[in-house]
């Protein structure tokens, strides 16, 4: 389910299904994309910043072109302990990359990986962006 923005409409709580993921888009190209993820952060529950937020930054690949410096999302990403994934959406491989990368975090934070929780995942992929 995508959503340009939270909160969600309330309308419909009653048939949403349960989240197990949030990933915010920001593209690199406009300041706008990470003033509204900016915004919508503060409409998430804290207990999901434990291994079920990740950031998904698109448009890497035009450097010259971007509007926001990669380290304010790496900051951000710090700041909400939530891992930041890279991405330019325009090369086949990198998003097929990128999708499988998106569909495995959510089978962890789904549950449907056994012996590994988001919380474990997430603590793992930290230890491996310190090294």
């Amino acid at each position: 389910h995508l959503a340009t923005s939270l909160p969600l409409p309330s309308e419909r709580d009653h048939l949403r299904p349960r989240i197990d993921l949030i990933v915010f888009m920001i593209d690199i190209k406009s300041k706008y994309s990470l003033k509204n993820v900016e915004a919508s952060l503060a409409h998430v529950d804290a207990s999901f910043f434990l291994g079920k937020v990740c950031f998904l930054v698109t448009g890497v690949g035009r450097v010259n072109a971007c509007s926001i410096e990669t380290n304010t999302v790496c900051k951000l990403g710090e700041a909400y302990c939530s891992p930041v994934l890279f991405c330019e959406l325009e090369l086949e491989g990198i998003r097929v990359t990128t999708a499988q990368r998106l569909l495995r975090m959510l089978q962890i934070c789904a549950g449907h990986i056994p012996g590994v929780s988001a919380l474990s995942f997430v603590s793992l992929m930290r230890n491996s962006d310190d090294d």
